[in-house]
């Protein structure tokens, strides 16, 4: 047995009464609370208010989260509908499978929806909310770390993460992914670790990068870097899993589609350098629409009684 390793947690939920509390959910919550925190501060420094980021929220995360669910099925449909699949698996969604991109795709299209609707600058929401999605993307990996799922391949490394068969983990059936026992001692590769740290470095670099090329970059250029930052991270990542994932000529369809996203997004960013607009009209047609709020607020029937 190795003398040094990474441990996983013997539980994966509790219990309050009749309700169940999964770690999984907690994490994702926390994160989304981390996102939301992150990107009204940058969003209130540049005009706007919390009023607005919240409105924004309660649009963009039930959809981002239906968005994710649906990319894990399409995906992964013989979890659901094989054989040994169930149908009714596809609403437990506290037991994994979040499809990212299905969840950014279907979250920034239902923020960019009311944005139009409230005539809020979209490529400045971007650049605020890009370093805070970073952040809760690490902070609901951690999710997969109490589930015991997505590890990688087997290692020597000091800091390999170790399974248990104590508690409901999802690690308990899953390990070595093929069906039987791995041997005693075995540690794994920890992408859920490895992703967490790329996201985090990735989330203060856009963050630091943002300051120095506020008067240079057009706006919506930081979300774009968040895009090639984590599909470039996701893509080697994602080499390391060694659980079962559909195939494109040997190789995982979502390091396929890391290497697409990322392209698309080193793309977006040359196309936002030549036609976005800079921040800082955007920032003052922000403070405007928030101006124009606040004295339809003043005028609303509530505040004149």
């Amino acid at each position: 047995m190795p003398l040094a390793y990474i441990p996983s947690p013997t539980i994966s939920q509790f219990s309050i009464g009749p309700l169940t509390i999964h770690f999984y959910a907690l994490c994702i919550l926390a994160g989304i609370v981390a996102a939301v925190w992150i990107g009204n501060a940058r969003w209130t420094r540049l005009g706007g208010n919390f009023d607005q980021i919240l409105d924004i929220t309660l649009c963009a995360v039930p959809a981002g989260i239906i968005g994710a669910r649906i990319y894990h099925i399409i995906t992964t449909p013989e979890r659901f509908f094989g054989s040994t699949g169930n149908w009714t698996d596809m609403f437990r969604i506290w037991n994994g499978g979040l499809g990212i991109w299905g969840g950014i795709a279907f979250g920034a299209l239902a923020a960019w929806a009311w944005c139009r609707h409230k005539r809020y600058p979209m490529a400045l929401l971007a650049d605020c909310i890009a370093p805070g999605l970073l952040v809760a993307q690490a902070i609901g990996r951690l999710g997969n770390w109490f589930n015991q799922e997505l590890y990688g391949k087997p290692t020597t490394l000091p800091w390999g993460l170790k399974l248990n068969n104590v508690g409901t983990a999802i690690g308990q059936s899953e390990q070595c992914y093929d069906g039987s026992s791995c041997p005693t001692g075995t540690l794994f590769q920890p992408t859920f670790l490895y992703e967490m740290i790329w996201n985090l470095i990735g989330a203060a670099l856009i963050v630091w990068l943002g300051r120095k090329t506020l008067h240079t970059l057009k706006a919506g250029s930081q979300f774009t870097l968040y895009v090639m930052w984590y599909t470039a991270g996701r893509t080697w990542i994602e080499a390391l899993r060694i659980d079962f994932a559909h195939e494109l000529l040997g190789v995982r369809v979502n390091v396929w589609v890391s290497i697409a996203v990322f392209v698309a997004g080193a793309v977006a960013f040359i196309l936002v350098q030549r036609y976005g607009r800079s921040s800082a009209p955007l920032a003052e047609q922000l403070r405007t629409v928030s101006g124009a709020e606040r004295q339809d607020e003043t005028r609303s029937p509530e505040n004149a009684a």
